[in-house]
């Protein structure tokens, strides 16, 4: 038995309880990996109100969870090149990440770099992935001015560091309270709120070449009447905006693959990226994480420490 992040039904923070899971064995391309950091990230969340409900349909009790960071403890029958005492990241599809120890198919994982942290690592896979395959989706490269909406996210802090090794200029859309962190990163920040369109068109004169949103719809609508060509826009979250305008909408699914984390993982390791983290809660308090998460002022990204 682990402990485990379970629901029971839809609803708020409130409906997330740490209960005891009884784990499967690994199966033959399998490993059992304790779990010592594993991100959370908005689209959980999403998953959890049902809001996700069409794309995502939960079924009763649900885990949660996609990243993690930690150590084999035991391999399938068939798994050869790994071992109990491996460092890893990955992720599941399972819903199963938010416990003490979560088992994966071997073509999931990754070793991690001795030089990332476990709260990075564990961090790593949804953020990563999702901001490489936001970058790739608007063919982002030197010469270019790119907007990126929601910056300082989780998925925003690491968009906007990805543009800026590609030699693109970015103009990043956040609050004022991470003003400094971006514009260290290289990045033009342009305050969000009233007047943005304008605030915009002063920032880069010369005009917005490609569009990322990581937010929501009224960012789309926003790149449409920037004019910046439709296959230049990317959203990773508002898919009826994406097929009502035919922008891109790829996000951590066109991103997820063990080359792409590997990758990501490398920049990170080596500093060429940071990877902020704003906060880490132990299992128990996962209501406290969610509940910072979604009050949406984080910089970079929160994770959970079984």
């Amino acid at each position: 038995m682990v402990k485990a992040v379970r629901f029971h039904h839809h609803g708020g923070i409130d409906v997330l309880q740490v209960e005891d899971v009884e784990l499967r064995k690994p199966a033959a391309d399998e490993a059992l990996v304790r779990v010592r950091a594993a991100g959370i990230n908005p689209g959980e969340a999403n998953v959890r109100t049902g809001a996700l409900e069409a794309l995502f349909p939960a079924t009763f009790p649900s885990g949660e969870g996609s990243d993690f960071a930690g150590t084999i403890v035991a391999t399938g029958a068939d798994v050869t090149g790994w071992a109990a005492g491996d460092e890893v990241l990955g992720w599941s599809w399972e819903r199963s990440s938010h416990a003490e120890q979560v088992v994966v198919p071997v073509g999931q994982i990754i070793a991690k770099p001795p030089a990332l942290s476990w709260e990075v690592a564990g961090a790593l896979y949804v953020a990563g992935c999702t901001a490489y395959a936001a970058v790739r989706a608007v063919v982002a490269a030197a010469g270019d001015t790119v907007a990126v909406s929601n910056a300082a996210g989780g998925v925003g802090s690491i968009t906007v560091q990805l543009l800026r090794l590609r030699g693109a200029r970015v103009i990043a859309i956040a609050s004022d309270r991470h003003a400094d962190w971006l514009g260290a990163q290289g990045a033009t920040v342009v305050a969000r709120g009233d007047g943005l369109e304008d605030r915009i068109r002063a920032a880069a004169p010369e005009g917005i070449t490609a569009f990322i949103d990581l937010y929501g719809p009224e960012y789309v609508h926003l790149a449409v009447k920037l004019g910046i060509p439709r296959d230049r826009i990317n959203t990773v979250i508002a898919f009826d905006a994406a097929a009502e305008f035919g922008t891109k909408a790829e996000g951590s699914m066109a991103g997820t693959s063990t080359t792409v984390l590997a990758e990501v993982a490398a920049l990170a390791a080596d500093g060429r990226i940071q990877v902020p983290i704003a906060a880490a809660y132990p299992l128990a308090r996962v209501r406290g994480a969610f509940a910072e998460l979604e009050r949406r002022h984080t910089l970079g990204k929160i994770v959970l420490i079984p």
